[in-house]
């Protein structure tokens, strides 16, 4: 029956009444107004944040590039200094959210039934799941992929991504959207440089072609080379974000 409802169509078609069909039809940019209505909602969920005094930073990565890691770094130079909290999106499992808990931090592990990412309503459920009120520094661990997330703004401050090794220097040519969304790349696992076929300067030269005023800092999450950098670069952005309100 569906095959024939497809042949009356392409019947009209041919009979040269396509034209005045597709006028008839009222196309609805669905995409285009999910992220117009996304957009708004992260804009004023920024400003309510501003108020607040809170940075909430967004750290985006492929599967395996070591997130967690990085964040449990991240939370051990910084936890004298700054008040952190941590939202771990995932599709399923609380295993990274026990893992910060255990770092002295609260955590809160968000499910994104099946989703690939989070948007601004979801941050904001996550935020008021975490009470977050006293704190300085949010991080939203988001889903590991280097596609969805980069579409969606969370209503994030900054927009931070890693770029594991192992993963190539390519990348910012293959998903350029996560390049150009992020104020800073972390280059990891840079002690295993020698042991792949990765040259860091084509990498940062194919980042600046995406994003000319990105940082782009070289780490080691498991020597902790680097995490000095990064956390100095999430210090001043911190206080710049509260000198500003």
């Amino acid at each position: 029956m569906q095959n024939n409802s497809i042949d009356v169509i392409c019947a009209a078609a041919g009979s040269g009444r396509m034209e005045h069909f597709m006028k008839e039809v009222k196309i609805l940019e669905i995409k285009k107004s999910v992220f117009e209505d996304n957009d708004r909602e992260a804009d004023a969920l920024r400003g309510e944040l501003h108020e607040k005094g809170i940075f909430l930073l967004n750290l985006m990565s492929s599967p395996g590039s070591g997130k967690t890691t990085t964040l449990l770094r991240t939370i051990e130079a910084l936890k004298d200094r700054l008040k952190i909290a941590v939202m771990e999106a995932d599709i399923d499992s609380d295993v990274d959210a026990h893992a910060i808990a255990g770092a002295g931090v609260k955590a809160i592990q968000l499910h994104t039934g099946g989703m690939c990412h989070l948007d601004a309503g979801m941050t904001r459920q996550g935020l008021e799941g975490l009470e977050a009120a006293e704190a300085d520094l949010v991080v939203l661990e988001n889903v590991g992929n280097l596609v969805c997330p980069a579409e969606f703004d969370t209503g994030a401050v900054k927009n931070a991504m890693i770029l594991s090794v192992p993963e190539g220097h390519d990348k910012p040519l293959k998903y350029p959207l996560m390049f150009e969304v992020c104020d800073v790349v972390l280059i990891n696992k840079i002690d295993v440089l020698p042991y792949f076929d990765f040259d860091l300067e084509k990498c940062r030269e194919y980042v600046r072609m995406r994003n000319p005023e990105a940082e782009i800092i070289p780490i080691c999450a498991k020597t902790g080379e680097g995490i000095d950098a990064w956390a100095d670069w999430i210090l001043r952005e911190v206080a710049a974000w509260k000198a500003d309100k």
